[in-house]
Order: C-alpha cells, then sequence, then structure tokens
C-alpha cells in the first residue's frame, strides 16, 4: 500500500505538470507562434519573446499532442511565421522576432532549425489538425530541403558544419555532429530523400565505429582509423568526428536523437540507455546535457565557453540539466519499451519543472540542481507534454526503432 499512494502521488503531479504546461503555453502564444519564454521585461531584453526555429517546432509536437484544442489549433501558427522568413538560399531562421521585424541566422548559421522546422510540418500535417499543411509548404519544403542538400558530404552523406552553430551554440563540435546528423535522417526517412541508406551507415561507422564494420569509402576508413586509435572503446555514441579529434563528452542529446531517429538498432538501443544510467545523466534530475563535462584545461575548451560565467562545468549546454531534454529522455525510454522506467522519469520531470513554484526554468546546475536561465520556457512545457502522451501510449512518436 505505501507504494501504492507513492505511484498516486506521482501521477498526481504528472498530471498536475501538464495542466501547468498548457497554461504556460496558452500564456506564451503569440499572433505570429509561440515565444521561447513568458513575456517579461527581461525575456525581452535577451531575445526570448521570439519565435525561434527550434523551439517553435519542438513546441508544434507537443502542442499537438497536448489535447487542448487551442494550442492543437496553434501548433502550426510558428511554423508558417517560420516559412514566411525563410531566406533566399531556403535556410530557416534561428529565430524571428516580430517586434523587431528581424530574422536572425546566427553567427555562423544555424543549421538545426531547418532540419527541426521540417520534423514539425511532417508531424503536425500528419498528427494534428493541420492537414495539408505539407502541401500549402511545399515550396518552401523544397528550398529548406535543397539548402540542406548543399551543406551534405558527397561521399559520406553526412551533414557538415562548423563549431557553434547548432542548439548547442557555444559547444566547440563541427565537422560531422552526432545531433545534426540524427535529425538529419529522420529528415530523410520523413520526405523520403535520397542516400538515407548511406546516412544511417555513415552516422553508425563514424560516431560509434567500435561496433561498426568496414566502411567502403576510402576516407571514411581514415577518419575511423584516427579515432579507433586513439580514442577509449566507448558504450556512447561520439557527439562528433572532425578531420582528426572528436568528442567524447557523451552528448546526451544527441544520443537520445540517434535513439529517437533511427540510426540505433535494438541492441545499439540497449546499449546506449545503458550507458547513459551508468554515467548518471538523469540524476538529480533528467537530464543532463553531457555526461563528462569539457574542462578549460581540455584542447576542446574555447574562450567563447566563459562568456558570462555561462559554459562552465556543469552548466549549460556543457553539463547543465535541461528539462526539454528531458522530455527525449522519458520518448526514448517508452520507445525502447523501459515503461515502467520512463513512467518513473517522467515524475521526475515533472519535478524539475515545478521547481520555484512551477517556473519551467531553462536549464539547472548539472550538480546540485539549482535553478538557472530564463524560466517560462515553453519548449520545457511542451517537451513535457510529448513526453507525458509518450510514457502512457504504445504508439510510438518518431517510428520504430532502427527504422
Amino acid at each position: 500500500m505505501p507504494s501504492r499512494r507513492a505511484d498516486d502521488s506521482g501521477e498526481a503531479l504528472v498530471d498536475e505538470c501538464a495542466a501547468r504546461a498548457v497554461a504556460l503555453l496558452r500564456r506564451n502564444l503569440s499572433p505570429n507562434g509561440i515565444l521561447a519564454a513568458t513575456p517579461t521585461r527581461r525575456s525581452r531584453a535577451r531575445g526570448y519573446a521570439a519565435v525561434f526555429g527550434r523551439d517553435a517546432a519542438v513546441c508544434a509536437i507537443g502542442m499537438t499532442l497536448s489535447g487542448d484544442p487551442l494550442l492543437e489549433r496553434e501548433a502550426a501558427t510558428g511554423l508558417v511565421t517560420l516559412a514566411a522568413n525563410q531566406a533566399a538560399n531556403g535556410q530557416i531562421p534561428k529565430f524571428v522576432d516580430p517586434g523587431r521585424a528581424e530574422a536572425d541566422f546566427w553567427y555562423l548559421g544555424c543549421i538545426d532549425a531547418t532540419l527541426w522546422w521540417l520534423i514539425a510540418v511532417d508531424f503536425v500535417d500528419r498528427r494534428g489538425r493541420h492537414r495539408g499543411l505539407r502541401r500549402r509548404l511545399a515550396r518552401r519544403i523544397a528550398d529548406a530541403v535543397r539548402w540542406l542538400r548543399c551543406q551534405e558530404h558527397q561521399g559520406f552523406f553526412l551533414l557538415q558544419q562548423n563549431e557553434a552553430s547548432d542548439w548547442a551554440d557555444i559547444m566547440p563540435r563541427s565537422g560531422f555532429v552526432l545531433y545534426t546528423n540524427a535529425l538529419w535522417h529522420l529528415v530523410k526517412r520523413l520526405y523520403r530523400l535520397p542516400r538515407r541508406d548511406e546516412t544511417h551507415a555513415a552516422c553508425n561507422q563514424l560516431f560509434h565505429p567500435f561496433s561498426a564494420g568496414l566502411a567502403p569509402y576510402r576516407r571514411a576508413r581514415l577518419l575511423v582509423r584516427y579515432v579507433t586509435s586513439a580514442a577509449r572503446e566507448r558504450d556512447l555514441y561520439l557527439s562528433f568526428v572532425n578531420f582528426s579529434f572528436w568528442g567524447e563528452e557523451g552528448d546526451v542529446f544527441g544520443n537520445l536523437l540517434a535513439i529517437l531517429c533511427g540510426l540505433a538498432d535494438a541492441r545499439a538501443t540497449r546499449r546506449t540507455l545503458a550507458a547513459l544510467l551508468r554515467a548518471g545523466a538523469d540524476t538529480p534530475y533528467p537530464v543532463r546535457s553531457v555526461c563528462v563535462p569539457i574542462e578549460d584545461a581540455s584542447f576542446l575548451w574555447r574562450p567563447y565557453m566563459s562568456r558570462h560565467r555561462q559554459n562552465l562545468p556543469d552548466q549549460y549546454h556543457n553539463g547543465g540539466i535541461w528539462p526539454f531534454i528531458g522530455g527525449f529522455w522519458v520518448t526514448a525510454l517508452a520507445a525502447a519499451g523501459l515503461r515502467t522506467r520512463a513512467l518513473a522519469a517522467l515524475v521526475d520531470l515533472a519535478r524539475a519543472n515545478g521547481l520555484g513554484g512551477w517556473e519551467f526554468n531553462e536549464w539547472l546546475h548539472g550538480r546540485t540542481g539549482r535553478r538557472r536561465g530564463m524560466p517560462g520556457q515553453s519548449w520545457n512545457a511542451a517537451a513535457f507534454l510529448m513526453a507525458r502522451y509518450a510514457a502512457r501510449s504504445k504508439r510510438p512518436l518518431f517510428g520504430a526503432i532502427g527504422g
């Protein structure tokens, strides 16, 4: 009976968090779509009261699954705003600030906003109230795909990028990046793009060369030789591979997306989740952004990482806890069939969002769990709703494992 009461208490907390998440998303709606955070003087000054490409895409997924009629109706609004501000070359902006009439594309280009936009457009079209969205945005989709294909290496069939140019925009990942190419594989699957099998094979050969077969492409064999001769064998996918260096910090989001976007087969999924659990990536709350933060003595350390003392070890992208990634953690556990663990993680995620009187903080310190960053984060709320759906439903959100 005590455990039954604990279960009831956890379920009640999840239901309260879901209600709070719906209320937060409703509060953060604007005529141009969902804003990244609740509009306040501070959030406006920091640029969070804008429609961000990746944020709006994650929110569109959560809003579609929310069960709230208003959120379901508005799920596509931000995606349409982003499409209207698409660059002439097809790139989707990092963010659109309607108040300033500004579309921003970041310093070295924001590669993942376009990927997330394509994924969300397909998701809302298939599962939401906006049937025909893909048809309506067909020209924009074609332009976005063409821009991405211009970033694709024609031997590896993986996207190439500069450092600090995806969601972790003050981290040194560059070259071929796991996070980005997991999304690219999913985009290829959703839009039936060519060379999908080659992308799948190259991801597993480069990012986990310890278990992959011999790469047929000679330049891939050279990179694999560099990695396997110097990197310690590990169960997690490498966060990135460049010409002769790579990332061993354990990118949690990238590894989760490898599972959810179909790069990992059943065996690799078990291997990856077990490694993340051994690393305690879900403690004290789900989930830390990296397993082993980059220290300032590392050759991967960059001076920009100490800007505003933000990306120091266990902080921000460098090991901070991001509740929105926690939503993908729960979703990956559910996709792997670990439903009991997923439900328990969902309760922990509700606790993280509930800190400070339901602040839905941007991130938490990776060791202490103290609240940091901007409160009122839309994608925290949306990812929680996505996670709740995934944990309670037997229907996979992004396709079968290894698909």
